[in-house]
């Protein structure tokens, strides 16, 4: 982690140091996310795979139940708050000290997570689709994932048109970030947007650069796990693509990377605990 950058959270009341990476799993409440092994539709197997996330090394687990794959349906946020608000109250009646996130772009529902129980907020827009978000989650307080996006899920893929990809998008999170910083937010994740209004070269050109980002000194979250980037590039399925998730992820460690969201635990625990032997942080 660069020199500068802020190395702790404060998740209702618990400092979590960043100086060593760290772990998010994923879990999502929905039908149609783009990796069936991500998926769960009962609350007994979302808590048995939360249960094992935790076992695995996961810091925080990413529960979500809007689909932002790329041309994903809309759903009211009544039907969205129906599925993670169960979702998370299930998986802390077993787990009470688990740290969940909540996976929204919604203000609403953001809101009520945090009342179940949510210490984070994770903002696939960055703010942009809910112009009440970034009001909220200063007035909540929790960790906010500040995430770049263009357009929707229905609209983001056409249009990944930069005029310089990587200076657009510092740019365009800096105008976020300094709206969040004026309402008085403390803790904010940058996550540069991997696969949202971007095709896979350009995706390679971000991770490449990620170095960039350092400007803001705020925490890098990093979400690569099994996305087409990696499994169109090696011309195999998502469910195939769990060794091209850790070489990315190890890349991402390399440049500066504070949280690594995964489906994948165990094997990126086990990537920072090498990396860390190889001094990346």
């Amino acid at each position: 982690m660069p020199k500068g950058t802020k190395k702790t959270l404060n998740c209702r009341g618990r400092l979590i140091d960043l100086t060593t990476p760290v772990v998010m799993g994923i879990l999502n409440v929905t039908p149609d996310s783009f990796y069936t092994g991500s998926r769960v539709s009962a609350n007994a197997d979302l808590v048995e795979r939360a249960g094992q996330m935790l076992a695995d090394g996961a810091t925080f687990i990413d529960i979500g139940g809007y689909s932002t794959r790329p041309g994903a349906n809309d759903i009211s946020p009544a039907e969205e708050a129906d599925r993670v608000l169960p979702a998370i109250e299930a998986v802390l009646r077993q787990y009470p000290n688990a740290l969940i996130s909540v996976d929204t772009f919604r203000a609403e529902v953001a809101r009520q997570a945090v009342d179940a129980g949510a210490s984070m907020v994770n903002d696939v827009a960055g703010g942009t689709l809910d112009p009440l978000m970034f009001e909220t989650v200063a007035g909540l307080g929790v960790p906010y994932v500040l995430m770049h996006l263009r357009g929707n899920p229905k609209t983001m893929q056409s249009l990944s048109v930069y005029e310089n990809l990587v200076v657009d998008v510092v740019d365009e999170i800096g105008v976020q970030l300094a709206k969040l910083r004026a309402l008085g937010a403390k803790d904010v994740l940058l996550d540069p947007g991997f696969g949202f209004a971007k095709t896979p070269a350009q995706n390679f050109e971000l991770l490449s650069q990620l170095n960039a980002f350092q400007q803001f000194d705020e925490p890098l979250l990093i979400g690569l796990s099994r996305k087409s980037t990696i499994w169109k590039t090696l011309n195999i399925s998502a469910d195939a693509a769990l060794n091209g998730t850790t070489v990315l992820n190890t890349a991402a460690l390399l440049k500066g990377a504070s949280v690594l969201r995964v489906h994948d635990v165990r094997e990126a625990v086990e990537a920072i605990k090498l990396s860390q032997r190889l001094n990346f942080f």
